[in-house]
């Protein structure tokens, strides 16, 4: 299995304007520096009162297909 860590600092008015739609996407750069993608609702366990903010790791399958998130 593939990982890919990412930095996040979404607010709440953000993530609600922006990301609320299952199917937007975030694009974002990964501590390595590749840039991603990935659908926003893989972030729904961790949105606060604050939005999205951490380190996470992304885990995909070698197709490219997402398997996990996690904190990390």
């Amino acid at each position: 299995m593939q990982e890919i860590i990412v930095n996040l600092a979404i607010s709440a008015d953000e993530y609600l304007k922006n990301y609320q739609n299952p199917r937007i996407n975030v694009s974002t750069t990964s501590v390595d520096g590749r840039r991603v993608h990935f659908p926003a609702n893989i972030l729904q366990p961790f949105v606060s009162r604050n939005g999205v903010h951490g380190r996470f790791c992304i885990r995909f399958d070698e197709k490219g297909k997402y398997q996990a998130i996690e904190r990390c």
